[in-house]
């Protein structure tokens, strides 16, 4: 057992969440370490999860778009094939970017990387396990920052070969005939437009009657539309109880979600996306006296703070949605709290991003929420046919949709679906943080033409006076 010198914080986990903290801390002054139990820095987001999959979904865009959609633009292409393996090759090579990125970082700012598995011995004291044995560090503080895992599915075994979750997902070594993705949430819809897009057919079963649950309504049902006329096929209001590898394809048991006659369905690849769940195994918290809710998250007060002094919280492992931003900004804000400053996190303006063609972007709160709240509001929407650069770039699906307060006209949620949109919710995001009105989106200048003038135009027609429609 080796012991190290005395930290001013030990952050456990290298995901975004605890990758910033440890890199804000160390901006303010706080001797940080910290650690990691994987080979490479950047967590599940960097490694397993957002990095690749959109690397993925960029190289299959490019694929679909120079098969079928060049020709509109005057750009005639023949003999377009799919190199899967070089696509592979490209995720990887984004992958390893991103996370010598990461190291790079540590390096510049001094940050004591430990690698191993963390465990909390006692307030002050973590224990790592790794290749060169155990090792004690002793701290003021502890940041618990270890992110998420695949939430299982009962009857549905993953071996990340034929039965998959998002990990496997990213590394097939070819395009299946059949993908059943089991949610149809962010992750299931996004891995299912990569292989759709590189010819899998792909069906994706949900539980509830709605794709893209938690989000806009109105949203939800175009983007299912949508996505139906791309090819994608849909089981909603289903349930899949069982999965039997067979030597050719997967047997899937599929009921209805409120009860009937179960039927089969044979897939070549089944995709299991149906959430994510805290990952606090193995941490020695109820040794130590942590709480945790009802969800095994870490329960913590409204400053990161868990009910044991010097313990604290981020990202996937206590409430909320799990975002990577999300989890940043509260690395940052927790960084600044133990360094004595006033950290915050305003929950209302964290975006959500679902990164299919097009993209769904939403900020603040949804029609339904406000409904449900007795919250008396305005809509102003704007439809991309309607936007001059989205016609140009033949991307016109989709809308722009402002809710506002009706007396106060202050934005209260902002939707956008549409080309783009991932890009385009940064200024309204920046709206919902400062408490800006529809009129003041209106009357900020928009260059002309942008696919951001669609969001000008929705907070025109706030007030019912949009431009150009």
């Amino acid at each position: 057992m080796r012991y190290r010198d005395l930290e001013h914080l030990v952050v456990i986990g290298s995901g975004p969440g605890g990758y910033v903290c440890a890199i804000k801390a160390a901006q303010l002054g706080l001797k940080t370490a910290c650690v990691e139990k994987m080979p490479t820095l950047g967590g599940t987001c960097l490694n397993i999860g957002c990095i690749p999959s959109k690397a993925l979904l960029q190289s299959s865009e490019l694929y679909e778009e120079t098969k079928s959609h060049l020709a509109t633009h005057g750009v005639k292409v023949e003999g377009v094939s799919l190199d899967l393996p070089a696509m592979m090759t490209h995720k990887d090579k984004v992958v390893k970017d991103n996370t010598t990125g990461i190291e790079y970082l540590f390096k510049k700012h001094k940050i004591d990387r430990v690698r191993g598995t963390g465990r909390i011995l006692e307030p002050g004291k973590v224990e790592v396990t790794g290749e060169e044995g155990t090792q004690t560090l002793s701290t003021k503080n502890i940041v618990i920052a270890t992110g998420s895992d695949v939430a299982p599915l009962p009857g549905v075994e993953i071996d990340e070969t034929r039965i998959v979750s998002s990990t496997g997902a990213l590394s097939l070594s070819q395009v299946p005939e059949h993908l059943v993705v089991i949610g149809g949430g962010y992750i299931g819809l996004e891995m299912g437009s990569v292989w759709l897009r590189l010819g899998a057919k792909v069906t994706v079963v949900e539980f509830l009657d709605r794709i893209l649950p938690g989000m806009d309504g109105e949203v939800s049902k175009q983007m299912h539309r949508i996505l139906k006329k791309q090819g994608m096929a849909f089981k909603l209001g289903h349930k899949v109880t069982g999965a039997e590898p067979t030597n050719e394809t997967i047997k899937l048991s599929i009921e209805p979600a409120k009860g009937g006659e179960a039927e089969e369905m044979t897939a070549d690849v089944v995709l299991v996306a149906i959430g994510r769940k805290p990952y606090t195994e193995g941490l020695g918290l109820e040794d130590v006296g942590v709480e945790l809710d009802e969800k095994g998250r870490v329960r913590t007060d409204g400053h990161f703070a868990t009910n044991v002094p010097g313990i604290y919280a981020i990202g996937d492992a206590i409430a909320g949605a799990m975002l990577a931003h999300k989890a940043e900004e509260e690395g940052v804000a927790i960084a600044e709290i133990l360094a004595g400053q006033a950290g915050h996190v305003n929950y209302e303006a964290i975006p959500g991003v679902v990164y299919t063609w097009p993209e769904v972007a939403q900020v603040g709160r949804t029609e339904e929420q406000l409904k449900e709240d007795g919250v008396d509001y305005r809509v102003g929407k704007f439809p991309f046919t309607a936007n001059g650069r989205a016609r140009a770039m033949g991307a016109t699906d989709g809308f722009v949709k402002i809710l506002a307060d009706a007396k106060t006209d202050r934005v209260l949620g902002v939707h956008i679906l549409g080309a783009e949109a991932g890009t385009m919710i940064a200024e309204c995001a920046l709206a919902v943080e400062f408490g800006a009105s529809a009129e003041d989106i209106a009357r900020t200048s928009h260059a002309h033409p942008t696919l951001n003038e669609a969001v000008k135009e929705a907070a025109l027609a706030v007030a019912g006076h949009p431009l150009h429609i």
